[in-house]
C-alpha cells in the first residue's frame, strides 16, 4: 500500500504537508531517560519485551553495576501466549522491587507495545498495587507504546498522569511545565525571583512527591511543545496556558518571560531591567557563531516536536534558512506562537513518510540534516551533513544561558565535515 501525501489547508492559514507512511523515531519509553534522572524517587518499570529492555538501557547507558531507577519487567511468550498470569507476576515483580528498594516513593508502570497489544490493564494494575502500598509508594501508570506515541510524547504521557493528583489550590501561581535540566530550572527560578514572580512550580518537580498545586490562579507555561495533552489536563482542572514561544535562544526566552511579566503584571521597567542585561550577554555569545552558521539551509526530518522552534531560533537570531520542517505531530494549541514567527517559505510537514523525505533531502542538498539516529549514518554516507535531533532533547538548551550552547549543536557537524575534508 503506498503512503499518502496531501497538503491540507489548517487554521494557522499555513498549508502543512501531512504525510501518512513509513516513519523512523524512537518511541516513547525513550522518554524514561531524562525522566528517571529527573523525578529523583521515581521508579520506572517498563512491562515489554527485551527489545523494550535493550532500548532503554543503550540509551540510558548505565553501568551494569549502577542501581538505575528504571527496569524492564520482561514479558514472556507464556504471558503473550495468555497461558501465565501476567498480572499475578507484576504484582510479584512489584513487591519484590519495593521491598529491596525503601528510597522508591513513586512507581510508574509504563506500557510498551507488548503489553498493549495483549491488552494488560496497567491502570488497574496500579489501582490494585496503590492498594496495598499506598501512601508510603504511589504507583501510576502510563503508555510509552510505539505505537501511538512518538519518543517524546511518552514525557507528556507521564507528567498527564501525574495531573489528577495535584492538589487544588485557586491562588496565584505560575506552574512551569515540561522536563529542564536542573540547572536551567535553577536559572528560571533565579530570573522569575528577580522579576517578582515568586510562587514558582515545577512539573514535574525534582521528585514525584512534591507535587504542585493547580487551580483557577494558575497560570501555566509550557517549556517544552510536546506536553499538550498535560496543558489540557491542567486546564481542564481550571489553569489557564499563557501563549509564549518556547525559550529557545534569546529572543523566544524574552517573549516566554514576557508572557509571564504580562500575567502576574510586572511593569515594562522591571522586566527590562530584569531581563535586557542576561538577552545583551547571550546575543554576545551567539556572534562567534553567526558568521559559521548564516546562510546555512537545513532540513528537520521528524523526530522530537522541537523541530518548529528550532527552525524559527535558527532563522531567526542565526540567518540560517529551514527548508522544510518536520514534526511527528503538529500540536496546533502549542505551536500557534511558534508558527507565527516562520517565514513562509518553511515547508511544515507532519508525520512521515520516510522515502518520501529523504526524495525531498537529495533534492534540496541542505548543508544539515537533523534527523534521528537510524537515518544519520545512511545520510553521511551519501556525503550529506547530519545533526542527532536526539541529542537536542538530551541537551541542557533552554533559556539565556544555553543559547550559545545550542548554536554550537548546529556549528559541530559543519566544523566536522570542514575539518574531514582537510
Amino acid at each position: 500500500m503506498s503512503a499518502v501525501a496531501t497538503a491540507v489547508p489548517v487554521p494557522s492559514v499555513r498549508p502543512v504537508l501531512r504525510e501518512r507512511g513509513q516513519r523512523e523515531v524512537f518511541c516513547g519509553l525513550t522518554s524514561i531517560v531524562w525522566l528517571h534522572r529527573k523525578l529523583q524517587d521515581a521508579f520506572f518499570l517498563v512491562v515489554g519485551s527485551r527489545t523494550c529492555a535493550h532500548l532503554v538501557q543503550s540509551a540510558a547507558g548505565v553501568m551494569i553495576f549502577a542501581e538505575p531507577r528504571f527496569g524492564t519487567a520482561i514479558l514472556t511468550d507464556r504471558d503473550l501466549a495468555g497461558i501465565a498470569d501476567a498480572n499475578a507476576e507484576l504484582d510479584r515483580l512489584c513487591r519484590d522491587l519495593l521491598t529491596r528498594r525503601p528510597d522508591i516513593k513513586a512507581l510508574f508502570l509504563v506500557g510498551s507495545c507488548p503489553s498493549e497489544v495483549i491488552k494488560l490493564d496497567l491502570a488497574n494494575a496500579a489501582e490494585r498495587l496503590n492498594r496495598e502500598f499506598y501512601p508510603g509508594v504511589r504507583v501510576l501508570s502510563y503508555s510509552g507504546s510505539g505505537i501511538e506515541t512518538t519518543f517524546t510524547q511518552g514525557e507528556d504521557n507521564a507528567l498527564r498522569a501525574l495531573v489528577p493528583l495535584l492538589p487544588q489550590d485557586d491562588a496565584q501561581q505560575l506552574l512551569v511545565v515540561g522536563c529542564l535540566a536542573d540547572v536551567v530550572e535553577d536559572q528560571f527560578r533565579r530570573t522569575f525571583d528577580a522579576l517578582g514572580i515568586s510562587q514558582v512550580h515545577f512539573l514535574p518537580a525534582r521528585r514525584a512527591r512534591e507535587l504542585p498545586p493547580v487551580g483557577s490562579g494558575t497560570r501555566v507555561l509550557a517549556a517544552q511543545p510536546f506536553v499538550g495533552e498535560t496543558v489540557r489536563a491542567l486546564t481542564a482542572r481550571g489553569a489557564t496556558l499563557l501563549e509564549a514561544p518556547y525559550p529557545l535562544g534569546v529572543e523566544g526566552t524574552t517573549a516566554w518571560f514576557a508572557a509571564a511579566a504580562r500575567a502576574f503584571g510586572i511593569s515594562t521597567e522591571t522586566f527590562l531591567a530584569c531581563i535586557e542585561p542576561r538577552a545583551v550577554r547571550a546575543r554576545q555569545s551567539l556572534d562567534r557563531y553567526r558568521s559559521l552558521l548564516a546562510g546555512k539551509r537545513l532540513f528537520f526530518m521528524p523526530d522530537s516536536q522541537l523541530e518548529i522552534p528550532l527552525a524559527r531560533f535558527l532563522g531567526e537570531e542565526l540567518a540560517m534558512e529551514t527548508i522544510e520542517a518536520g514534526t511527528p505531530f503538529l500540536d496546533q494549541q502549542m505551536m500557534a506562537c511558534e508558527l507565527s514567527r516562520l517565514p513562509d517559505s518553511v515547508r511544515i510537514s507532519e508525520g512521515q513518510d520516510v522515502e518520501s523525505q529523504l526524495d525531498r533531502v537529495r533534492s534540496a542538498a541542505p548543508d544539515i540534516v537533523v534527523c534521528g539516529l537510524g537515518l544519520a549514518n545512511p545520510l553521511e554516507a551519501e556525503g550529506i551533513t547530519t545533526k542527532w535531533s536526539i541529542e537536542l532533547v538530551f541537551s541542557p538548551i533552554h533559556g539565556f544561558e544555553q543559547a550559545a550552547d545550542l548554536a554550537e549543536l548546529f556549528a559541530r557537524p559543519l566544523v566536522r565535515r570542514t575539518r574531514l575534508a582537510l
